[in-house]
């Protein structure tokens, strides 16, 4: 695992990749950065709706997004095969932008995220000494303190980005790592991950990886009172739970986590993610990373018969969006449609039905 490839190798040694720091950042993010810009290159990176399959990997990743009725479409993804030249690695993230600014607030956070975590997972490894290092908790252990780290630094690198007004704008940010047979999860807000797997009995079913981030929750509408907050529903919207300043009535946010928002940072919203893991078997078919505005009309089985029965997986993703803007005309008439986006990850070559 601790191992390097020899594109990183170099990369890494052009940038100088020691311990030593500089402006803050992690001394290899400029290594980190580069390879992006390489994968793009050769479309092993897409930071748009498109399809991305490597040669020689199982991986097949679909992705799709739709603007809604609100104006500019605030949702974006980001898909990076051979994540960091690792062969056995991918990266997966989607992102949901609220408020005036939260299209530049989503973009930014797509573009931080991946060569930061991947700069911290290996400023991590480098640092590790415990030679179990191939144990599967282990490498949990190694990612989720990196993904911690990541999340804490974009939320201040943001709070000091004088280009982006994120005071009462911001984003969630959904992304998933898989490297070789273990998954890792890092939610912030409420865009969820959905896996579908196959049951005893032969039939897919979808297992739920990630809580939807709501203010109602018991543990975060907690921690946002005793941070001052407020948790309430306005009148018109019976059941939509938002977050509120002590004596404003505002900003009125519909989730509990997210970067940027600083007007409600001291108030209980955090950016801290959750991050949780699972090891993959060969029941375990495609994972289904969506904003809330396919969760709000579809169901979990659903979104996996969907995707599950598009007999062309290039276009799943497509497909399950499209079936979502159909839902909110049905069910939710008169509302005006949120962007809807999805991103849908197989793990084999073919459905181990």
């Amino acid at each position: 695992m601790g191992r390097f490839s020899s594109m990183f190798n170099g990369l890494a040694k052009s940038f100088s990749m020691k311990k030593a720091k500089r402006s803050g950042r992690c001394s290899g993010r400029e290594a980190a950065e580069a390879m992006a810009k390489e994968a793009k290159k050769t479309d092993s990176l897409l930071c748009s709706s498109g399809t991305v399959h490597v040669d020689g990997s199982n991986n097949l990743a679909s992705v799709f997004s739709k603007k809604g009725q609100k104006g500019v479409n605030q949702d974006c993804c980001i898909v990076w095969e051979e994540f960091g030249c690792q062969e056995d690695m991918i990266f997966c993230g989607i992102f949901d932008g609220h408020g005036s600014w939260g299209h530049y607030v989503a973009k930014r956070v797509r573009e931080s995220m991946p060569p930061s975590l991947l700069c911290n997972w290996q400023e991590t490894l480098s640092q590790d000494i415990d030679v179990e290092t191939e144990k599967k908790q282990h490498r949990f252990n190694i990612w989720k303190h990196s993904f911690l780290k990541t999340c804490a630094a974009i939320d201040q690198e943001l709070k000091e980005n004088r280009k982006i007004d994120s005071f009462s704008s911001g984003t969630t940010a959904l992304s998933i790592v898989r490297q070789g047979e273990l998954i890792v999860i890092a939610n912030v807000g409420d865009s969820r991950a959905v896996l579908a797997t196959t049951s005893n009995e032969g039939t897919l079913i979808p297992v739920q990886l990630t809580l939807d981030f709501k203010p109602n929750l018991p543990q975060e509408a907690e921690r946002i009172m005793e941070c001052q907050g407020r948790v309430f529903c306005l009148e018109d919207e019976p059941g939509v739970h938002r977050v509120w300043m002590p004596d404003e009535e505002s900003p009125g946010l519909a989730m509990s986590r997210a970067f940027g928002d600083y007007c409600i940072k001291e108030y209980g919203l955090i950016s801290v993610p959750e991050v949780t893991h699972r090891n993959l078997t060969s029941n375990d078919q495609f994972v289904v990373l969506a904003t809330d505005g396919v969760w709000d009309v579809i169901s979990n089985q659903e979104a996996v018969d969907i995707v599950s029965s598009t007999p062309d997986r290039t276009k799943s993703a497509k497909r399950l969006v499209e079936c979502a803007m159909h839902a909110w005309k049905r069910k939710r008439r008169g509302i005006a449609m949120d962007d809807i986006s999805a991103i849908c990850l197989f793990f084999h070559s073919s459905l181990s039905l």
